[in-house]
């Protein structure tokens, strides 16, 4: 039985933290549920400003005025969460790790949210107005350009999801460096392959027009050579480190 409760209680705990990360987006939630109507049209601002004179958003399905709005909330309430969620991910991963992996987490927990926070910020005023923009004035004419709320929900939020992991790409370059699976010489030698990759990846994550993918390739390079440069302040912790901290917890 012994080997059993040490699973137990970290089931037990694993399930508490998923309580609360799931509590604080049904909060807010909640809390902006009355506003959705509002957020969505907040939403919408790009394209409405892109369209032609007297263009307007329509919906095809009847639940759609209702359904696209609520969706919408959601996701963004999960988005607003997002800082408690990884903060309950940390406490519940915090008890295993060192003394010197526990000051590494919290700066990376705070830099991920950040660029997260500021990929959807660059989707949303950057992205969609040149995106949106560049697909309404390409309409062939006679070609009246309405766009389902569905739709365009779907779309931007594929968008938000691309852009606010690509600009994790720091963080992903940092942890790499500094768990010891490469190192930023050896990134650097990679680096035309990384390019390519980067455009690639701008290919598959966003729609099929080469505006949207440029516009997600190039700042994905930008971040990995800022990943490079902060992953040279980290080296992979030896283990003569581990003992002693090993040592200094005990």
């Amino acid at each position: 039985m012994s080997p059993q409760q040490p699973l137990i209680s970290h089931l037990l705990e694993l399930r508490s933290k998923l309580l609360k990360s799931i509590t604080s987006v049904l909060l807010v939630f909640i809390c902006s549920v009355y506003w959705a109507n509002d957020i969505y049209h907040y939403m919408a601002i790009p394209l409405m400003q892109s369209l032609p004179t007297g263009g307007s958003m329509i919906a095809t399905d009847v639940a759609a005025p209702f359904f696209a709005p609520f969706k919408l909330t959601l996701v963004l309430s999960f988005f607003v969460a997002v800082p408690y969620v990884l903060f309950q991910i940390w406490s519940f991963v915090a008890p295993g790790l060192y003394k010197h992996e526990k000051r590494l987490v919290m700066p990376l927990l705070f830099s991920s949210t950040l660029l997260f926070y500021l990929g959807i910020a660059f989707a949303y005023y950057i992205v969609f107005p040149v995106v949106f923009g560049f697909f309404a004035n390409t309409a062939p004419e006679g070609v009246q350009v309405a766009t389902d709320i569905s739709s365009y929900l779907d779309f931007i939020l594929k968008l938000f999801f691309a852009f606010g992991l690509s600009f994790e790409i720091p963080i992903a370059v940092v942890l790499l460096c500094w768990a010891g699976v490469t190192t930023p010489e050896d990134l650097k030698q990679k680096r035309p392959y990384i390019v390519v990759g980067a455009f690639v990846v701008g290919m598959l994550l966003t729609p099929p027009d080469v505006i949207s993918q440029t516009m997600l390739a190039v700042p994905m390079l930008l971040l990995f050579e800022a990943g490079l440069f902060a992953a040279r302040f980290y080296s992979k912790p030896d283990d003569e480190s581990d003992n002693e901290t090993e040592k200094t917890n005990s």
